[in-house]
């Protein structure tokens, strides 16, 4: 992980905040995006699948926690995950952009994304190892720009 040291405004307030104490938090902490990773909540997904309907696991918490501006990240091999597909109709009606990683032809996802990553595979495994090195390469750019060194 970069270091991504907080700005001297923000230490500053955490020292006036909790004199002797508000240094070294500071200094622990690090710059941060926010960003949240859909598949990680177990509890509400299995919850939402059993109760409403599986492919609405993701739209569902793309509706609760997306605002206009923000970006949906969306993985499909094959671009025809109906719960993928879902999430990113729900993500064009509240304002936010997409960016879709599939395979060779894109699938139903190509046309709902405002970005979509067509790796020229077709096998899932390939199209998953082709994946990889983009999204590495993407998350890299975003450190550089959102925290310069």
């Amino acid at each position: 992980m970069s270091n991504r040291p907080l700005s001297a405004l923000i230490s500053s307030q955490f020292e006036s905040e909790f004199p002797g104490e508000g240094v070294g938090l500071a200094e622990r902490l690090q710059g941060a995006l926010p960003a949240i990773s859909l598949i990680s909540h177990t509890a509400l997904i299995r919850a939402y699948a059993n109760d409403v309907a599986p492919e609405m696991i993701f739209a569902q918490q793309v509706y609760g926690y997306g605002r206009p501006g923000d970006v949906l990240i969306a993985f499909s091999t094959l671009g025809n995950s109906l719960n993928v597909l879902r999430a990113l109709q729900v993500a064009r009606v509240q304002g936010m952009k997409s960016i879709g990683f599939t395979g060779c032809s894109g699938g139903k996802m190509k046309s709902l994304c405002d970005v979509a990553i067509c790796v020229p595979w077709e096998k899932t495994s390939d199209i998953q190892e082709r994946h990889l090195p983009i999204y590495h390469a993407i998350c890299s750019m975003l450190e550089e720009a959102f925290f310069p060194t």
